[in-house]
């Protein structure tokens, strides 16, 4: 092995310049024809010179294949939640309950406003909360700052509560601090599309899941 090795870089050492210079202008030639379709494929080329032969002859192998990057999902929205709220604060308008029906129905119409704006949109390595049809950002978190984007990669756990009517999805992230921050969000989303990403992107949840249908 170790002789066979001397003997390949000796050979190699031994090029005159005219063989030199017909190595470069064989590279020369495969960048300028080759050059989209291997660049783009981001794949890695070797070539070799037939020094038997006049002209190039170009072995070329693939030594790596494309990286495909994941397709950003984003949930459907989901009006369940608040319109069971705002079914719920009319049942207590119903019965005079004034008191108890204003912050419901409030927080129903609330929710009802928030699901035809906002959505989840999960990339290849990142949730971010986007608003409006245009995806358009959210801004800064108004409660612990920074951008509503976080990696994958540094969230410790997540839950969907509860499984046959998710309500809360929750997640801890060491991205906006280093000891951890948690975020809650209501599930004005596909529960099944939100979670199925969220294993997918984030891994699996330790103690709560939907049931598979």
């Amino acid at each position: 092995m170790a002789m066979s090795a001397l003997l390949y870089v000796s050979g190699f050492l031994s090029y005159t310049s005219k063989e030199v210079s017909q190595i470069t202008g064989c590279r020369s030639n495969l960048q300028s024809s080759f050059y989209g379709r291997f660049i783009n494929s981001k794949s890695f080329i070797r070539t070799e010179v037939n020094r038997s032969s006049r002209g190039c002859s170009v072995v070329v192998s693939v030594l790596g294949r494309r990286v495909k990057k994941r397709e950003s999902v984003i949930p459907d929205p989901d009006y369940r939640i608040p319109v069971v709220l705002l079914g719920l604060a009319g049942g207590l308008v119903y019965t005079d309950n004034i008191v108890a029906a204003t912050p419901i129905g409030l927080l129903g119409l609330l929710l009802l406003v928030q699901t035809t704006r906002v959505r989840f949109v999960f990339d290849d390595d990142a949730l971010e909360v986007k608003v409006g049809e245009q995806l358009e950002e959210s801004g800064e978190n108004v409660f612990v700052g920074g951008k509503n984007r976080w990696k994958f990669s540094t969230f410790v756990n997540w839950e969907l509560w509860w499984p046959n009517f998710p309500i809360l999805v929750y997640f801890k992230e060491t991205q906006t601090k280093p000891e951890g921050q948690v975020h809650f969000f209501p599930v004005i989303f596909n529960g099944k599309q939100l979670y199925d990403v969220m294993v997918e992107r984030a891994g699996p949840s330790k103690t709560s899941a939907p049931k598979k249908s």
